[in-house]
């Protein structure tokens, strides 16, 4: 009798802390405008539920470092297992710190990206307007980055590098990427 009731404890503080685990596992939505081009919705799903708690400690003030880290943790033993639907290390660790760093970096500069996010919003309404209406939304990036990038310098003029890699643009004005990423969840928002 006395086996069976310890048994039965053990068995229910098991269960609690495996469904606090699950409830914290799926807490916090992974921003979509924060993931790498390459990862599809299986993927930050993927990633959303098994750090998601880690999502919510960043949000309220646990550093980069130490979270991607805890991430990293436990992506790799979730690959290793065979948990992850198939996706590998590579895409959800790229999607797991991307999501921590934009969600730290709004934690420190809240009125900053507020601010950045009515700029851009005024600067590419047209864009954000035409996705709404059916413009495909790869395309609409390319113009929102060139609107952007045109409000910096008004003598940039990306057909100058037409078929040339964006990262090896030589002449690119320097803009901060949040207001590249606020581009994204506006044109994300208006699909």
């Amino acid at each position: 009798m006395k086996k069976s009731k310890k048994i039965f404890s053990i068995l229910l503080t098991t269960a609690a802390l495996a469904s606090a685990v699950n409830m914290s596992a799926i807490a916090a939505p992974i921003p979509r405008e924060s993931a790498p081009v390459n990862a599809d919705e299986g993927a930050i799903t993927v990633t959303e539920n098994l750090i998601g708690g880690i999502l919510d400690e960043v949000s309220g003030g646990l550093g980069f470092q130490m979270a991607n880290g805890k991430a990293n943790t436990i992506i790799r033993k979730a690959v290793i297992n065979g948990n992850t639907d198939g996706y590998g290390y590579t895409i959800l660790s790229a999607v797991s710190r991307n999501a921590i760093y934009q969600i730290r970096d709004m934690y420190l500069r809240n009125d900053y990206y507020s601010a950045v996010e009515e700029e851009v919003k005024a600067l590419i309404s047209d864009i954000i307007t035409d996705v709404q209406n059916g413009k495909p939304y790869d395309e609409a990036v390319k113009e929102a980055y060139t609107a952007i990038y045109t409000a910096k310098d008004a003598g940039f003029n990306p057909s100058d590098y037409e078929g040339i890699d964006t990262c090896y643009w030589p002449d690119r004005p320097a803009v901060d990427s949040v207001y590249l990423n606020r581009a994204r969840k506006l044109l994300l928002e208006a699909k």
